[in-house]
């Protein structure tokens, strides 16, 4: 029999740890994303996956917010985060600090995710808004388009989902 294991099983990092640990060469970017939900799904996976940092743009809501929190479950003290104006401005910070920017979205001359080779260099990804997804002028600046291979009826996944999947990815093995 499997028992499931209980909290203190997991010998997880405590808050003071996390800060302390290195952590993957990614930054995610949210361009105008509008579900508070959304955003603090974003947090808690990027506490699961030792993400840098969180970059917050346009109407995307910030901490301290109690419904980023029902999602984030305190990953908003753990994973760094900043908010810029707009993702272009973000985009122009992280170019400057030689980070290679990838929008995640469907696009002409896209990259498969499976076809994605992350060598461990800054990387930042750009993640849009629940309906329209990423901006064209952000997706025109970024060094290339990531889509994820889909088969059904729908044209999207959430962005939290999205999130998740293009994480574990490309750290799965790592």
């Amino acid at each position: 029999m499997n028992l499931k294991l209980k909290n203190n099983d997991l010998e997880r990092l405590s808050v003071d740890e996390f800060k302390s640990s290195e952590k993957n060469k990614i930054v995610l970017v949210l361009d105008n994303v509008r579900s508070l939900n959304n955003v603090g799904s974003v947090f808690r996976t990027s506490d699961a996956f030792l993400i840098e940092e969180i970059i917050l743009c346009g109407v995307t809501g910030t901490p301290p917010n109690k419904e980023i929190e029902k999602t984030a479950l305190g990953a908003t003290s753990t994973v760094k985060w900043t908010y810029a104006k707009t993702t272009l401005e973000a985009i122009e910070k992280l170019k400057q600090k030689n980070y290679r920017i990838y929008s995640v979205e469907q696009a002409e001359k896209s990259i498969t995710l499976n076809e994605f080779e992350w060598k461990n260099e800054p990387v930042a990804l750009v993640f849009g808004n629940e309906v329209y997804g990423v901006e064209q002028d952000v997706i025109n600046v970024c060094d290339g388009v990531i889509e994820i291979p889909q088969a059904g009826t729908k044209h999207s996944f959430n962005i939290s989902v999205s999130v998740g999947i293009v994480l574990w990815e490309m750290l799965r093995g790592r």
